[in-house]
């Protein structure tokens, strides 16, 4: 085992801000196509607002992983006033609702914060400042497959040369 920092990215929801205009997911739709921002379909976005206009709740939700099962909570919440039922919080993309489903194939979405871009463009466009990006620095045990280290050691090798890598892994030995 291994610590290591790994940056851990989230996008925080202030869900009271938002209006339900619907702009992070049009923009998320955009980066999404094929190729990218040929066209604009909400059902290819990796957020959903959820609404109910009567109530005038609107809660953007992102996707997350996939599971194969269906939760078996259906609990209603009462946040100021608003009623909310548990899918509505939910980020997993599951046989009980068709959210965060590519719509041609039906093949699962997953949130990827826009990897390509500096931040994810749903916060970058974001009218209304609902989504808010932040990133932190966290210590994590992780174990370092075999293959990993060797391809790891290869690239160095190749980068630095042969000795110059035994050299410095051979002082940081020394140093333990």
């Amino acid at each position: 085992m291994a610590i290591i920092k790994k940056t851990i990215k989230t996008i925080k929801i202030d869900a009271d801000k938002c209006n339900g205009c619907r702009t992070c997911e049009v923009v998320c739709s955009a980066v999404h196509a094929s190729p990218k921002y040929s066209s604009v379909n909400p059902a290819d976005s990796r957020i959903h607002v959820i609404t109910h206009r009567l109530n005038d709740i609107w809660l953007p939700v992102f996707a997350g992983e996939y599971t194969p099962a269906e939760c078996n909570g259906r609990d209603q919440y009462i946040i100021d006033g608003k009623e909310y039922d548990e899918c509505s919080f939910c980020r997993a993309t599951c046989p009980s609702r068709n959210m965060f489903k590519e719509p041609g194939t039906g093949l699962p979405l997953k949130c990827d914060m826009c990897e390509e871009e500096d931040r994810p463009l749903c916060v970058e466009w974001c009218l209304n400042d609902v989504l808010i990006y932040e990133e932190r620095e966290e210590e994590v045990d992780q174990e370092i497959e075999p293959d990993e280290l060797a391809a790891g050691l290869d690239s160095l090798i190749d980068k630095f040369g042969r000795e110059k890598t035994e050299t410095t892994f051979a002082r940081l030995l020394q140093n333990r």
